[in-house]
Protein backbone atom coordinates (compact mmCIF):
# COMPACT_ATOMS: atom_id res chain seq x y z
CA UNK A 1 0.00 0.00 0.00
CA UNK A 2 1.06 3.59 -0.55
CA UNK A 3 1.82 5.52 2.65
CA UNK A 4 2.68 9.22 2.60
CA UNK A 5 5.38 10.12 5.13
CA UNK A 6 7.49 13.19 5.87
CA UNK A 7 10.24 11.58 3.82
CA UNK A 8 7.98 10.89 0.84
CA UNK A 9 5.78 8.04 -0.34
CA UNK A 10 6.64 4.45 0.65
CA UNK A 11 5.16 1.12 -0.41
CA UNK A 12 4.58 -1.25 2.50
CA UNK A 13 2.55 -4.26 3.59
CA UNK A 14 0.32 -4.40 6.66
CA UNK A 15 2.18 -7.43 8.07
CA UNK A 16 5.34 -9.30 7.10
CA UNK A 17 8.19 -11.50 8.43
CA UNK A 18 11.73 -10.16 8.70
CA UNK A 19 14.80 -11.11 10.78
CA UNK A 20 12.87 -13.90 12.52
CA UNK A 21 10.24 -11.42 13.69
CA UNK A 22 6.68 -10.64 12.73
CA UNK A 23 6.36 -6.98 11.82
CA UNK A 24 3.10 -5.11 11.35
CA UNK A 25 1.53 -1.67 11.21
CA UNK A 26 -0.11 -0.82 14.54
CA UNK A 27 -3.63 -0.13 13.31
CA UNK A 28 -4.87 0.95 16.74
CA UNK A 29 -3.14 4.33 16.52
CA UNK A 30 -3.85 5.22 12.89
CA UNK A 31 -4.41 7.74 11.38
CA UNK A 32 -2.63 9.97 13.88
CA UNK A 33 0.54 7.93 14.17
CA UNK A 34 2.22 5.52 11.75
CA UNK A 35 4.22 2.94 13.68
CA UNK A 36 5.72 -0.47 12.90
CA UNK A 37 5.85 -2.94 15.78
CA UNK A 38 7.52 -6.35 15.90
CA UNK A 39 7.14 -9.63 17.77
CA UNK A 40 9.43 -12.59 18.33
CA UNK A 41 6.95 -14.66 20.39
CA UNK A 42 3.83 -16.25 18.93
CA UNK A 43 1.89 -15.39 22.10
CA UNK A 44 2.46 -11.71 21.38
CA UNK A 45 1.15 -12.19 17.85
CA UNK A 46 -1.95 -13.85 19.32
CA UNK A 47 -2.47 -10.85 21.59
CA UNK A 48 -1.98 -8.47 18.63
CA UNK A 49 -4.77 -10.28 16.79
CA UNK A 50 -7.00 -10.22 19.85
CA UNK A 51 -6.51 -6.54 20.67
CA UNK A 52 -6.85 -5.53 17.00
CA UNK A 53 -3.34 -4.25 16.48
CA UNK A 54 -3.88 -6.16 13.24
CA UNK A 55 -7.42 -6.74 11.93
CA UNK A 56 -9.28 -7.70 8.78
CA UNK A 57 -9.88 -11.36 8.00
CA UNK A 58 -7.07 -11.97 5.44
CA UNK A 59 -4.50 -9.96 7.46
CA UNK A 60 -5.51 -11.87 10.59
CA UNK A 61 -4.96 -15.10 8.67
CA UNK A 62 -1.50 -14.00 7.51
CA UNK A 63 -0.60 -12.88 11.04
CA UNK A 64 -1.70 -16.24 12.43
CA UNK A 65 0.40 -18.02 9.80
CA UNK A 66 3.40 -15.95 10.86
CA UNK A 67 2.54 -16.71 14.49
CA UNK A 68 2.75 -20.40 13.69
CA UNK A 69 6.11 -19.78 12.01
CA UNK A 70 7.34 -18.10 15.20
CA UNK A 71 6.04 -21.02 17.26
CA UNK A 72 8.07 -23.40 15.12
CA UNK A 73 11.19 -21.28 15.67
CA UNK A 74 10.47 -21.23 19.40
CA UNK A 75 10.16 -25.04 19.27
CA UNK A 76 6.83 -25.01 21.09
CA UNK A 77 4.06 -27.52 20.50
CA UNK A 78 2.36 -26.48 17.25
CA UNK A 79 -1.02 -27.89 18.23
CA UNK A 80 -0.91 -25.82 21.40
CA UNK A 81 0.08 -22.73 19.40
CA UNK A 82 -2.74 -23.43 16.96
CA UNK A 83 -5.28 -23.58 19.79
CA UNK A 84 -4.06 -20.27 21.22
CA UNK A 85 -4.14 -18.49 17.87
CA UNK A 86 -7.55 -19.84 16.91
CA UNK A 87 -9.02 -18.60 20.20
CA UNK A 88 -8.22 -14.94 19.48
CA UNK A 89 -11.11 -14.00 17.13
CA UNK A 90 -14.05 -16.43 16.64
CA UNK A 91 -15.72 -14.95 13.55
CA UNK A 92 -13.00 -14.52 10.91
CA UNK A 93 -12.69 -17.80 9.00
CA UNK A 94 -9.35 -16.91 7.41
CA UNK A 95 -7.77 -17.26 10.86
CA UNK A 96 -8.74 -20.93 11.12
CA UNK A 97 -7.95 -21.59 7.48
CA UNK A 98 -4.43 -20.14 7.82
CA UNK A 99 -3.58 -22.00 11.01
CA UNK A 100 -4.74 -25.28 9.51
CA UNK A 101 -2.64 -24.61 6.40
CA UNK A 102 0.42 -24.18 8.63
CA UNK A 103 -0.34 -27.41 10.51
CA UNK A 104 -0.59 -29.16 7.15
CA UNK A 105 2.74 -27.64 6.09
CA UNK A 106 4.36 -28.82 9.32
CA UNK A 107 2.99 -32.31 8.76
CA UNK A 108 4.68 -32.26 5.36
CA UNK A 109 7.97 -31.16 6.97
CA UNK A 110 7.88 -27.78 5.24
CA UNK A 111 9.68 -24.74 6.61
CA UNK A 112 6.90 -22.73 8.27
CA UNK A 113 8.54 -19.36 7.66
CA UNK A 114 8.59 -20.12 3.94
CA UNK A 115 5.04 -21.50 4.11
CA UNK A 116 3.78 -18.39 5.91
CA UNK A 117 5.48 -16.06 3.43
CA UNK A 118 3.92 -18.02 0.58
CA UNK A 119 0.52 -17.80 2.27
CA UNK A 120 0.81 -13.99 2.59
CA UNK A 121 1.99 -13.67 -1.03
CA UNK A 122 -1.01 -15.71 -2.17
CA UNK A 123 -3.36 -13.34 -0.32
CA UNK A 124 -1.85 -10.35 -2.12
CA UNK A 125 -2.11 -12.11 -5.48
CA UNK A 126 -5.75 -12.99 -4.80
CA UNK A 127 -6.51 -9.37 -3.87
CA UNK A 128 -4.93 -8.20 -7.12
CA UNK A 129 -7.24 -10.53 -9.07
CA UNK A 130 -10.25 -9.39 -7.01
CA UNK A 131 -9.35 -5.86 -8.05
CA UNK A 132 -9.18 -6.81 -11.71
CA UNK A 133 -12.55 -8.59 -11.71
CA UNK A 134 -14.19 -5.94 -9.57
CA UNK A 135 -12.97 -3.04 -11.68
CA UNK A 136 -14.95 -4.45 -14.61
CA UNK A 137 -18.12 -3.66 -12.65
CA UNK A 138 -17.15 -0.01 -12.13
CA UNK A 139 -17.93 2.60 -14.77
CA UNK A 140 -16.30 5.98 -15.17
CA UNK A 141 -17.99 8.45 -12.84
CA UNK A 142 -19.41 5.85 -10.45
CA UNK A 143 -20.18 6.70 -6.84
CA UNK A 144 -19.34 3.78 -4.54
CA UNK A 145 -20.08 3.17 -0.87
CA UNK A 146 -18.11 0.91 1.45
CA UNK A 147 -18.16 0.03 5.14
CA UNK A 148 -15.46 -0.66 7.72
CA UNK A 149 -11.99 -1.31 6.29
CA UNK A 150 -11.42 -3.94 3.63
CA UNK A 151 -8.35 -2.33 2.16
CA UNK A 152 -4.65 -3.12 2.25
CA UNK A 153 -4.54 -2.82 6.04
CA UNK A 154 -7.07 -5.63 6.33
CA UNK A 155 -5.55 -7.90 3.70
CA UNK A 156 -1.73 -7.60 3.84
CA UNK A 157 -1.81 -5.44 0.69
CA UNK A 158 -4.17 -4.06 -2.01
CA UNK A 159 -7.44 -5.02 -0.27
CA UNK A 160 -10.68 -6.78 -1.09
CA UNK A 161 -13.46 -4.16 -1.18
CA UNK A 162 -10.95 -1.42 -1.97
CA UNK A 163 -9.08 -3.48 -4.59
CA UNK A 164 -11.63 -2.81 -7.39
CA UNK A 165 -11.54 0.90 -6.53
CA UNK A 166 -7.74 0.99 -6.75
CA UNK A 167 -7.82 -0.93 -10.03
CA UNK A 168 -10.54 1.31 -11.49
CA UNK A 169 -8.54 4.38 -10.53
CA UNK A 170 -5.42 2.88 -12.15
CA UNK A 171 -7.47 2.37 -15.33
CA UNK A 172 -8.17 6.11 -15.41
CA UNK A 173 -11.78 5.90 -14.23
CA UNK A 174 -13.04 8.81 -12.16
CA UNK A 175 -14.71 7.41 -9.05
CA UNK A 176 -15.95 8.78 -5.74
CA UNK A 177 -16.19 6.79 -2.51
CA UNK A 178 -18.37 7.21 0.56
CA UNK A 179 -16.89 5.45 3.59
CA UNK A 180 -19.10 5.15 6.65
CA UNK A 181 -17.43 5.80 9.98
CA UNK A 182 -18.12 2.27 11.34
CA UNK A 183 -18.91 2.65 14.99
CA UNK A 184 -17.75 1.74 17.53
CA UNK A 185 -14.10 1.36 16.50
CA UNK A 186 -14.38 3.78 13.57
CA UNK A 187 -12.37 1.69 11.09
CA UNK A 188 -14.11 3.34 8.15
CA UNK A 189 -13.08 6.79 9.29
CA UNK A 190 -9.68 6.02 10.78
CA UNK A 191 -8.44 3.37 8.34
CA UNK A 192 -10.36 3.35 5.05
CA UNK A 193 -10.34 7.13 4.72
CA UNK A 194 -6.62 7.08 5.55
CA UNK A 195 -5.96 4.56 2.77
CA UNK A 196 -8.07 6.50 0.26
CA UNK A 197 -6.25 9.70 1.21
CA UNK A 198 -2.85 8.07 0.71
CA UNK A 199 -4.00 6.65 -2.64
CA UNK A 200 -5.44 9.97 -3.83
CA UNK A 201 -8.95 8.57 -4.36
CA UNK A 202 -11.71 11.20 -3.85
CA UNK A 203 -13.94 10.36 -0.91
CA UNK A 204 -16.04 11.58 1.99
CA UNK A 205 -16.59 10.11 5.44
CA UNK A 206 -20.22 9.78 6.49
CA UNK A 207 -21.85 8.86 9.79
CA UNK A 208 -23.21 5.31 9.84
CA UNK A 209 -26.72 6.66 10.33
CA UNK A 210 -26.41 8.80 7.19
CA UNK A 211 -25.93 5.80 4.91
CA UNK A 212 -29.58 5.46 3.92
CA UNK A 213 -30.00 9.12 3.09
CA UNK A 214 -26.79 9.18 1.05
CA UNK A 215 -27.77 5.99 -0.79
CA UNK A 216 -31.14 7.43 -1.72
CA UNK A 217 -29.46 10.64 -2.93
CA UNK A 218 -27.29 8.68 -5.34
CA UNK A 219 -24.95 5.68 -5.00
CA UNK A 220 -24.16 3.40 -7.94
CA UNK A 221 -22.96 0.38 -5.98
CA UNK A 222 -21.86 -0.84 -2.57
CA UNK A 223 -18.78 -3.00 -2.09
CA UNK A 224 -17.91 -4.48 1.30
CA UNK A 225 -15.62 -7.20 2.57
CA UNK A 226 -16.51 -10.26 4.64
CA UNK A 227 -15.12 -12.17 7.59
CA UNK A 228 -16.94 -15.45 6.97
CA UNK A 229 -19.25 -16.62 4.19
CA UNK A 230 -21.49 -19.66 4.63
CA UNK A 231 -22.14 -22.30 1.97
CA UNK A 232 -25.42 -20.63 0.95
CA UNK A 233 -23.88 -17.16 0.60
CA UNK A 234 -24.99 -15.68 3.91
CA UNK A 235 -22.07 -13.67 5.26
CA UNK A 236 -20.75 -11.95 8.34
CA UNK A 237 -19.08 -8.56 8.15
CA UNK A 238 -18.49 -5.61 10.45
CA UNK A 239 -21.54 -4.47 12.40
CA UNK A 240 -23.59 -2.06 10.29
CA UNK A 241 -23.24 -4.04 7.06
CA UNK A 242 -26.69 -5.63 7.39
CA UNK A 243 -28.33 -2.20 7.46
CA UNK A 244 -26.69 -1.29 4.16
CA UNK A 245 -27.54 -4.64 2.55
CA UNK A 246 -31.25 -4.30 3.35
CA UNK A 247 -31.39 -0.65 2.26
CA UNK A 248 -29.51 -1.41 -0.97
CA UNK A 249 -32.03 -4.15 -1.74
CA UNK A 250 -34.90 -1.76 -1.09
CA UNK A 251 -33.36 0.99 -3.24
CA UNK A 252 -32.20 -1.27 -6.08
CA UNK A 253 -28.50 -0.55 -5.55
CA UNK A 254 -26.14 -3.41 -6.51
CA UNK A 255 -24.52 -4.82 -3.38
CA UNK A 256 -21.23 -6.71 -3.79
CA UNK A 257 -19.09 -8.67 -1.35
CA UNK A 258 -15.37 -8.84 -2.14
CA UNK A 259 -13.49 -11.73 -0.53
CA UNK A 260 -10.94 -14.44 -1.36
CA UNK A 261 -12.15 -18.03 -1.53
CA UNK A 262 -10.48 -18.70 1.83
CA UNK A 263 -13.28 -16.67 3.46
CA UNK A 264 -15.92 -19.20 2.38
CA UNK A 265 -16.72 -21.74 5.09
CA UNK A 266 -18.43 -24.72 3.51
CA UNK A 267 -18.68 -26.49 6.86
CA UNK A 268 -21.68 -24.31 7.75
CA UNK A 269 -24.90 -24.33 5.72
CA UNK A 270 -26.10 -20.82 6.50
CA UNK A 271 -25.31 -17.63 8.35
CA UNK A 272 -27.30 -18.85 11.35
CA UNK A 273 -24.27 -20.98 12.26
CA UNK A 274 -21.78 -18.11 12.20
CA UNK A 275 -20.47 -17.27 15.66
CA UNK A 276 -20.71 -13.50 16.19
CA UNK A 277 -17.99 -12.04 18.40
CA UNK A 278 -19.11 -9.82 21.29
CA UNK A 279 -16.45 -7.35 22.34
CA UNK A 280 -15.94 -5.11 25.33
CA UNK A 281 -18.72 -2.61 26.07
CA UNK A 282 -16.04 0.05 26.63
CA UNK A 283 -15.59 0.17 22.85
CA UNK A 284 -19.11 1.64 22.73
CA UNK A 285 -19.17 3.70 25.92
CA UNK A 286 -15.70 5.21 25.44
CA UNK A 287 -13.78 6.92 22.64
CA UNK A 288 -10.00 6.81 22.93
CA UNK A 289 -10.30 6.05 26.64
CA UNK A 290 -12.72 8.91 27.38
CA UNK A 291 -16.16 7.84 28.61
CA UNK A 292 -18.98 9.38 26.61
CA UNK A 293 -21.87 7.32 28.04
CA UNK A 294 -23.54 8.18 31.37
CA UNK A 295 -21.98 6.43 34.35
CA UNK A 296 -24.00 3.38 35.28
CA UNK A 297 -25.14 2.63 31.72
CA UNK A 298 -24.01 -0.59 30.05
CA UNK A 299 -23.70 -1.37 26.34
CA UNK A 300 -24.07 -4.28 23.91
CA UNK A 301 -21.22 -4.61 21.42
CA UNK A 302 -21.61 -7.25 18.69
CA UNK A 303 -18.59 -6.84 16.46
CA UNK A 304 -20.24 -8.30 13.34
CA UNK A 305 -23.66 -8.85 11.84
CA UNK A 306 -24.96 -11.41 9.37
CA UNK A 307 -26.57 -10.57 6.04
CA UNK A 308 -28.51 -13.07 3.96
CA UNK A 309 -27.36 -14.07 0.50
CA UNK A 310 -30.56 -12.69 -1.06
CA UNK A 311 -29.16 -9.18 -0.64
CA UNK A 312 -25.93 -9.93 -2.56
CA UNK A 313 -25.73 -9.31 -6.30
CA UNK A 314 -22.30 -10.88 -6.55
CA UNK A 315 -19.24 -12.13 -4.70
CA UNK A 316 -16.05 -10.66 -6.16
CA UNK A 317 -13.39 -13.36 -5.77
CA UNK A 318 -10.05 -14.21 -7.34
CA UNK A 319 -11.81 -16.69 -9.63
CA UNK A 320 -14.41 -14.20 -10.85
CA UNK A 321 -17.66 -12.51 -9.85
CA UNK A 322 -20.14 -15.13 -8.72
CA UNK A 323 -23.82 -14.90 -7.84
CA UNK A 324 -24.94 -16.62 -4.63
CA UNK A 325 -26.22 -19.54 -6.72
CA UNK A 326 -22.76 -20.01 -8.24
CA UNK A 327 -20.64 -20.14 -5.09
CA UNK A 328 -20.49 -23.92 -5.17
CA UNK A 329 -17.74 -23.35 -7.75
CA UNK A 330 -15.59 -21.96 -4.96
CA UNK A 331 -15.47 -25.25 -3.08
CA UNK A 332 -13.45 -26.85 -5.86
CA UNK A 333 -11.23 -23.77 -6.18
CA UNK A 334 -9.95 -23.78 -2.59
CA UNK A 335 -6.20 -24.12 -2.37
Amino acid sequence: MKVLTDGGSIDIRAVWFEDNKVKMIDQRILPHEFKIIEFSNYLDVAEAIKNMTVRGAPAIGASAAYGMALASLQEVDLLEAATVLKSTRPTAFDLFYAVDKMLEAAKNNENLVTAANNYADQIVDKCRKIGEYGAELIADGNIIMTHCNAGALATVDIGTALAPMRAARDQGKNIFVYTSETRPRLQGMKLTAWELLNEGIPHKIIADGASGAVMRKGVDMIIVGADRIAANGDFANKIGTYDKAVLAHELGIPFYVAAPVSTFDFSIASGKEIVIEDRSEEEVTEIDGYRIAPDGCSALNPSFDMSEAKYVKGFITEIGVLSPSEISRINSAKL
